[in-house]
């Protein structure tokens, strides 16, 4: 994994400027990847473009880029007209042209005669085989298959396919251009719909099959599967969106290669498309008790019949099912989720009768299954005397819960004991590092009046934290992404944190009612001094990655294609001589210039009685901005934290005394009537009102 001769991904092609190809380059752009977008006219190149164009503007109109962001973004994509005028040092060339095998091939062919040795293909598939395009290419292990879910700019969820002569430099290249470009990705086996198609296609279908058999209408069976699945639309109304040709081409392509009629097209979705129609849906979506029954037990069956599949043929793990599902197609949970909550018992009983139906019988292990689905949060890879953890909680930002804090301690305890590895590498899946603890459970608790649940799982999060940061190994944290608050904690644990362009950080704890409780308050001023700790912990100011590289939170800030070099290096050079400097690495920054001046000792108590000190003019933005985030804290969780950020000058070496302290001031916090209020508030999407209790 970690080899410094992998292949890195810096510059893209991608082959067709349609709706998904315009939206893989863009989104590459906005990444900072140079792309080249290739059509065979310079027609549909403009168009192409004007797409993104328009794109563009509606995100500036939303206020999600700025215009001069947007022209940066335009600025790394040039126009081709030709195939075989792509650049030949292209790091990845991405095909995205029409689902047909003849016409990928044809575009593969022309790619290998015109790209270097170097240049990994990789094709835009939904459903055709991966290991059959492999072949029909000069380069089958520098090929891999890639399934982007509409729209590519927003979905968050890829597909990887690797072919079965796909090399494992060519995959982590890949799966590295994946990861930065936000997404969260599944590697899975090249079968048939790979993961989200395979189960989600035959459920449009079967709806389908319900309208022809006369169940009931279809504003019914949509009605009936948005409550069953906890979904915004039904799959009638889904078909509209995306359009009923594509599930019936979809569908049909399924029913060959797995030899199954069933998922044939319904003759309703058939008369559908030769009408040229979308679905009329209407507004009759009552239906009696006993009909509802029919609908939710087909459709519930038949996803939980084909996801037991997936399973079986080892295309992907139940975690990565559910993930697709609710990363992919926005379900609230997946469908081993669904079956924990209606109980296995239900869950054999629906699938039994649809694989009866469908006509295969329901995988063994779900015939024997007698106990609800456990998840398993955490993945493990070991090379080379390095062991990467990843934790796989994209869909919820890689919150840490009871469980995620659970299978980290014991992962943790596993590795720290191995004579095998010298290197601890954490890193989280999709685009975040991990943001934060799971607030629902604070919630939850402080209703519950059981305040000691809180102190008992935050006393544990320390112990794990522990296990960073005494272990005999070298622990590095890769923070490629959003770190926030017990994820900031979790990478301060590490001995380095390495860091990309993508990195963003903040300790949101204060103006949530609440203070970083896993060892924010002691390791923040320890790194980077208590100056910039009051900047990070009391204020919550969010650091991008040059800010954070200046302060110390990044040890290491690198691109993207030198993540795996960099952890080789760092894994050699071992432990750090001083892992607490207590100051900020590059104190020239203005960040900490101005947080060594304006959060010195002297101004803590002005400052923590909401006034501006002396020396610093009110209508300047930088202090306008500082006094505002303050104001917007709950008035005793700054008190408590500040205490604590000067307790970790007390305690000097003593960590341990002032986590200890830390620890202490839980009970207080969470007592408080501002936690529970700023809490409820994050939940509720509402500024919280804080009373000072």
């Amino acid at each position: 994994m970690f080899r410094t001769t992998m292949n890195t991904v810096n510059s893209v092609a991608i082959i067709g400027a349609g709706n998904m190809g315009s939206g893989i380059a863009q989104k590459s752009a906005q990444e900072l990847f140079q792309v080249q977008m290739v059509d065979r006219e310079e027609q549909w190149v403009n168009r192409g473009e004007q797409i993104i164009s328009d794109f563009l503007d509606e995100a500036i109109e939303r206020r999600i880029f700025r215009s001069e962001q947007v022209e940066d973004i335009k600025s790394r994509i040039t126009g081709v007209v030709g195939t075989e005028n792509v650049d030949p040092n292209t790091d990845l060339v991405i095909e995205a042209v029409f689902e047909d095998f003849d016409i990928k091939t044809t575009v593969f062919n022309i790619l290998d005669e015109v790209c270097n040795e170097k240049t990994i293909l990789a094709s835009n598939t939904s459903s055709l085989s991966v290991n059959e395009l492999a072949k029909a290419t000069g380069r089958p292990d520098r090929f891999v298959g890639l399934h982007f879910f509409y729209h590519p700019a927003k979905n968050r969820l890829i597909e990887i396919i690797p072919a079965e002569t796909t090399s494992v430099e060519s995959l982590n290249a890949v799966e590295q251009y994946c990861k930065t470009m936000g997404k969260v990705v599944i590697v899975c086996k090249d079968r048939p719909g790979f993961v989200v198609n395979r189960f989600f296609v035959p459920w449009l279908n079967e709806a389908c099959h319900l309208l022809d058999e006369g169940v009931a209408s279809i504003a019914q069976i949509d009605a009936v599967a948005e409550k069953a699945f906890n979904i915004g639309m039904g799959p009638f109304a889904l078909m509209n969106l995306t359009g009923p040709t594509i599930a019936l081409h979809a569908t049909n392509y399924l029913s060959e290669q797995l030899n199954c009629p069933r998922y044939s097209g319904a003759s309703s979705l058939v008369k559908a498309i030769e009408k040229s129609e979308n679905w009329e849906i209407g507004e009759d979506t009552e239906c009696d008790k006993k009909t509802a029954e029919i609908i939710k037990e087909r459709l519930l069956g038949q996803v939980f019949a084909v996801a037991a599949q997936i399973v079986e043929e080892e295309i992907c793990s139940i975690e990565d099912v559910d993930r697709g599902a609710k990363v992919g197609l926005r379900w609230a949970e997946g469908p081993f989720e669904i079956a924990n909550k209606i109980g296995i018992e239900q869950t054999i009983k629906m699938a039994t009768s649809y694989a009866e139906l469908a006509g295969f019988q329901l995988p063994k292990w779900l015939r024997e299954k007698n106990e609800i689905f456990e998840f398993n949060y955490i993945d493990i890879e070991i090379n080379d005397k390095i062991a990467k953890i990843k934790i796989n909680r994209p869909e919820a930002m890689n919150a840490l819960n009871e469980s995620v804090v659970k299978q980290l301690g014991s992962t943790l305890d596993n590795l720290n004991s191995r004579d095998d590895i010298d290197t601890i590498v954490l890193e989280g899946a999709g685009k975040a590092f991990v943001a934060g603890a799971d607030v629902k459970f604070f919630v939850d608790k402080i209703n519950e009046d059981s305040t000691k649940d809180i102190y008992d799982f935050t006393a544990y999060g320390h112990d794990v934290l522990n296990k960073l940061e005494k272990s005999k190994k070298t622990t590095i944290a890769l923070t490629t992404g959003l770190a926030l608050g017990g994820g900031l904690e979790l990478a301060m644990s590490c001995d380095y944190r390495v860091g990309t362009r993508r990195s963003q950080f903040r300790f949101p704890e204060t103006s949530i009612g609440i203070f970083p409780g896993l060892g924010g308050t002691q390791r923040t001023p320890r790194i980077c001094g208590i100056e910039a700790a009051r900047y990070a912990v009391l204020a919550g100011n969010f650091l991008d990655s040059k800010t954070a590289s200046a302060l110390g939170i990044l040890t290491h800030l690198v691109d993207p294609s030198d993540i795996s070099k960099t952890i080789m290096e760092i894994s050699l050079e071992g432990k750090p001589v001083n892992k607490y400097p207590g100051a900020p690495r590059n104190d020239n920054h203005p960040v900490s210039l101005f947080a060594m001046n304006f959060y010195k000792d002297e101004n803590m108590e002005v400052i923590m009685s909401g006034k501006t000190p002396k020396g610093f003019e009110k209508d300047d933005k930088t202090v306008i901005r500082q006094m505002k985030l303050l104001s917007f804290t709950a008035p005793i969780a700054l008190k408590i934290a500040n205490q604590l950020l000067n307790d970790a000058i007390t305690t000097g070496d003593d960590l341990d005394s002032g986590l200890r302290l830390e620890l202490a001031e839980l009970d207080t916090i969470f007592a408080s009537k501002d936690a529970l209020e700023g809490l409820s508030a994050l939940i509720e999407g509402r500024r919280p009102k804080y009373i000072n209790d």
